[in-house]
């Protein structure tokens, strides 16, 4: 497999797995809204360090794929951006690191 297909393999877990469990979190009644939804990832120490790793992590992330894309002409930087904040890391990190490798000039 090279890699161009093993990060879009990484984008459709990264979209499959988190959702999975974001639809269950609305089924069993939660919510983005920001009062519920901050409650529900400030729910104990544990959930909140994770929930800060990863907005940290977003960011650095949203950061380096905008100066990236416009370093290797690579159209809809901020299109990974957005999809960062309302998909989730695990798929917009992987699927900008696919375009990514399918552009860059063969060897």
């Amino acid at each position: 497999m090279n890699l161009s297909k093993a990060y879009l393999l990484l984008a459709a877990v990264g979209l499959a797995v988190p959702w999975y469990f974001n639809i269950a979190y609305l089924q069993g009644g939660g919510s983005f809204a920001p009062g519920p939804f901050a409650a529900a990832v400030s729910a104990n120490p544990l959930v909140t360090g994770i929930t800060w790793d990863v907005y940290i992590a977003a960011v650095a992330a949203s950061l380096w794929m905008v100066q990236d894309a416009r370093k290797h002409r690579i159209g809809g930087g901020w299109l990974h951006v957005l999809a960062c904040f309302a998909i989730g890391l695990a798929f917009s990190l992987p699927l900008y690191l696919a375009r990514r490798e399918r552009s860059r000039p063969a060897a």
